[in-house]
């Protein structure tokens, strides 16, 4: 294999010194041949025409530094050094015109030489592989004591620098982690959605719409985001939140984008407004399919041209926010209805990450127990925990059909809040466990408006038994269930349920009957009850 050196001719550097003396000083192309472990077989001299004298005394000078190298000299166009189009245009027409032998021989890249625009040009035309070679850097020996300097080769073969890729790995796992708070969940959509935010919230300041129920974290994920862009100096103002269900009308305008003194009745003062205040940061606006169409287009233009005009006011302000939305509404569904516009759904639907629900979940049920009780502990002051007993049935219970977990993780923290602050010296008994199980499902049997019969059954069902039962029996169960909820007492119940065969008995005792019924499921009248 043949060494082959391509280098630009060094128009100041290259022509160092005068007569003899000129050995004496460093010089970038030059030196490459001068070096006794790297032998150049040839070198292709790239150079603008107009410095052809200096190109043959460099030529001369190499063949009589290394005889054995071939010097060969090619003239490139361009009218502006530091003109990265004229110089990579150039650069890039000698690539396609040079006749590479990649089988016979090796190429080295000069980098050294040049304007910092060429060196850049010659760095990325070898990585595309259009000059198919290894970067070749050359340095002047300590106090340029001599001519020779030394040499570096630059292979840009990353794969091989284990360091610079273990440490972009540990940068961007150190990311999704802190997006995560710092949890260790295992949930797979989650952590793609997560692992794929951290990439998004680093390199993009385009809108993020985050989607879910109720309670998933959208607005801790929004504030996670703005905090990891803040250490990575990304930027600069504040993040700035609103829940756009709490503001209608006029009232929506002034909060988002500001009033003039006298813009309605009641503005005896000028706003800015939050669109102003997120200026340089982050503005939030979760449920943001409660805007009215109005301030839906108002929001577009201040999105498009980052600037926007203020309720009242004769002439536009500028902000410039990176926008992160959060709704639980289907927007396209209200964007068919007329209820959300359509080129603003557009707009902000480029990141979009569905958050799933904690019953989707569950694997990181048993982490997020642990974050909710050291939150506790952070602000209470005092450690909480369970003992074994009662950690093993909250869980079961949790993971169970019962548990509906409809608010989510803020069902979650209001469940260890509650047990937390009832618990005695620190310990959450199974007593405080079982307390906290029946206000969960009083609470979410009186929130639900959920008719499917097996939802019904499986709060008062075992898990075994919920699985076993034909739907013609959750059917049936779902209706006795609603019975004796409305009721006071199982023989009013039984009066209800069993209103025409119990005409045609002797004897009757409707609460056995009914008792016998729900034996046989192994639940009692008071499940039902609430």
């Amino acid at each position: 294999m043949k060494t082959v050196a391509i280098s630009l001719l060094g128009t100041v550097l290259d022509q160092r010194g005068r007569g003899k003396k000129r050995w004496d000083k460093w010089r970038p192309t030059i030196s490459i041949c001068q070096q006794e472990d790297l032998i150049v077989d040839r070198m292709e001299l790239v150079f603008q025409p107009h410095y052809q004298p200096l190109a043959d005394v460099v030529t001369d000078d190499i063949r009589q530094a290394s005889p054995e190298t071939e010097v060969r000299q090619h003239h490139i166009e361009f009218k502006d050094p530091w003109d990265f189009e004229q110089v990579y245009g150039a650069l890039h027409d000698f690539s396609r015109q040079y006749q590479f032998d990649r089988d016979k021989e090796e190429y080295f890249i000069h980098i050294t030489t040049g304007t910092h625009v060429a060196q850049i040009c010659l760095y990325l035309l070898t990585e595309a592989n259009y000059l198919p070679g290894r970067l070749l850097q050359t340095s002047p020996s300590n106090r340029d004591s001599n001519g020779l300097g030394n040499y570096q080769i630059i292979d840009l073969d990353l794969s091989k620098y284990d360091q610079i890729a273990s440490r972009f790995s540990r940068e961007h796992s150190e990311g999704t982690v802190y997006l995560k708070g710092g949890i260790e969940t295992k949930n797979k959509l989650f952590n793609r959605v997560i692992e794929q935010l951290e990439k998004v919230s680093i390199k993009s300041d385009d809108p993020i719409l985050l989607t879910g129920a109720t309670g998933v974290g959208k607005s801790q994920l929004a504030k996670r985001v703005y905090q990891l862009k803040q250490q990575r100096g990304q930027v600069k103002g504040k993040l700035v939140e609103v829940n756009c269900a709490t503001i209608r009308g006029d009232n929506a305008m002034s909060t988002l984008f500001g009033h003039h003194k006298g813009a309605f009745t009641g503005a005896v003062t000028q706003r800015a407004g939050l669109l102003l205040e997120a200026h340089d940061g982050i503005l939030f606006l979760d449920e943001i399919g409660e805007l009215g169409l109005d301030e839906q287009a108002m929001l577009l233009r201040a999105i498009e041209d980052k600037n926007f005009m203020p309720f009242g006011a004769d002439s536009p302000v500028s902000s410039n926010f990176q926008l992160i939305a959060g709704t639980n509404r289907d927007l396209f569904q209200d964007t068919r209805e007329g209820k959300f516009r359509e080129d603003l759904l557009a707009r902000i639907n480029l990141w979009t990450y569905r958050l799933p629900a904690l019953k989707e979940r569950m694997e990181d049920l048993d982490v997020n127990l642990e974050y909710e009780l050291e939150r506790f502990a952070l602000k209470a002051g005092s450690l909480v925990s369970f003992n074994k007993a009662a950690r093993n049935r909250y869980l079961k219970f949790a993971h169970s059909q019962e548990a509906s977990w409809s608010a989510n993780f803020r069902d979650l923290n209001a469940s260890v809040t509650r047990m937390a602050t009832l618990a005695d010296g620190g310990r959450i008994t199974v007593e405080v466990v079982e307390d906290e199980i029946q206000r969960l499902k009083h609470d979410w049997l009186a929130t639900s408006n959920n008719d499917d019969p097996k939802e019904i059954t499986a709060r008062f069902l075992d898990e075994k038994t919920h699985a076993g039962l034909d739907l013609f029996e959750h059917i049936q169960l779902a209706g006795i269930a609603s019975v004796c909820n409305k009721t006071r007492s199982m023989a009013e119940a039984g009066r209800l349920l069993f209103d025409q065969s119990r005409t045609a008995k002797k004897s009757i005792n409707d609460s056995h009957r009914l008792k016998q019924l729900l034996a046989k499921y192994d639940i009692g009248f008071e499940q039902l009850k609430g």
